[in-house]
């Protein structure tokens, strides 16, 4: 019987297997999509996903290093550095390429078929007719296997979007900027030395000011970056609604992982570092033989982000403390390094 089966070979599904591989456990992982997955993402790597990384043994992808993070709201803004050292901005095909060639250097079985049967019993789990100790389930916010489980929560919050483009533009800020507008926030996060990627978030609801795609008519709220923005290198990905939320990251031999294990927003620019921490954890759960600890590992792995995230939401609805918020970042710089500090200690 082989030890895990991970359903999902993104970021996540493919540190999992990574991560058993390096403990000595047999594992098979089933994407249905061949090849470099691309999907709209941030793409910038905080240094706790970096550290991560380093300890799976993936060789770090190129990117562009980035000191932290500045917030910008019209003629003010406000910025604080990692304590940890620099983050790393990259493109999510590099990092995905980077994960695919260390898991086959370690092994790792890659099976290309979307699961349809699964089942699960007291001694085990059996996919598409194989059965396994184990069962990780990588496969993203949408979560077929959550869904199944019975694990889905309702969301809180109105729902919202995200649509993301790049550049041949050369990063001009050694920050991955965050513009915030009256009902969305644009990132800016530098990829390479010729290129930035440029993702936007809003509310679903809300009514952008002018026509087009979404990427263009939300470009239209950060007049001060549109104009800087003249050749495009890639098309437009969307991404959402973001808020996925479970009852548990656990239900009998099936563990959950990153997105798929729930997801609030990608505010805080965390989902790559929740997926890989994730992954991690069950993996060692398993392989010390004590999986009923990884609800646990989960909490404490996801706890902050929760928080903070939750935090930022609540301030983005309302107004006043919106058009409020970098003012008194700036005036008081310690208190947005405190909660990137906080982020990257959790």
């Amino acid at each position: 019987m082989t030890d895990v089966a991970i359903i999902g070979g993104g970021p996540a599904g493919l540190a999992a297997a990574i991560a058993a591989r390096q403990r000595n456990l047999s594992v098979t992982v089933y994407e249905s999509k061949d090849g470099v997955i691309d999907k709209a993402c941030g793409e910038g790597l905080m240094p706790p996903a970096l550290k991560v990384l380093d300890e799976l043994g993936v060789e770090q992808p190129p990117g562009v290093p980035f000191r932290g993070i500045r917030y910008v709201d019209g003629p003010h803004a406000a910025q604080a550095d990692f304590s940890m050292g620099p983050g790393v901005g990259v493109r999510r095909i590099a990092l995905h390429s980077a994960l695919r060639a260390r898991a086959a250097a370690l092994g790792v079985e890659v099976v290309q078929q979307r699961v349809s049967a699964w089942s699960q019993d007291e001694n085990g789990v059996t996919v598409e007719g194989r059965r396994f100790s184990w069962l990780v389930a990588a496969d993203g916010l949408q979560s077929p296997i959550r869904k199944r489980l019975g694990l889905n929560v309702d969301a809180r919050y109105p729902r919202r979007l995200g649509v993301r483009r790049h550049f041949n533009v050369a990063p001009w800020s050694e920050y991955v900027e965050v513009h915030w507008s009256e009902d969305a926030e644009l990132y800016i996060t530098p990829v390479s030395p010729t290129e930035i990627g440029v993702a936007i978030l809003y509310h679903a609801d809300a009514k952008p000011p002018v026509t087009g795609s979404p990427f263009e008519r939300w470009l239209q709220s950060f007049p001060a970056v549109a104009e800087r923005l003249r050749d495009p290198s890639s098309e437009i990905r969307g991404a959402g609604p973001f808020e996925r939320r479970s009852r548990a990251p656990m239900d009998g031999r099936v563990l959950l992982i990153g997105d798929a294990s729930g997801y609030l927003d990608p505010l805080t620019g965390e989902g790559i570092r929740l997926g890989l921490d994730t992954a991690v954890a069950a993996i060692e759960s398993i392989a010390n033989g004590r999986p009923d600890r990884y609800p646990r590992s989960w909490a404490k792995a996801t706890r902050m982000y929760w928080w903070l995230t939750g935090a930022l939401l609540f301030v983005r609805r309302r107004a006043w403390m919106r058009r409020r918020m970098v003012r008194v970042l700036r005036r008081a710089p310690w208190m947005m390094r405190l909660a990137i500090d906080a982020l990257n200690r959790a």
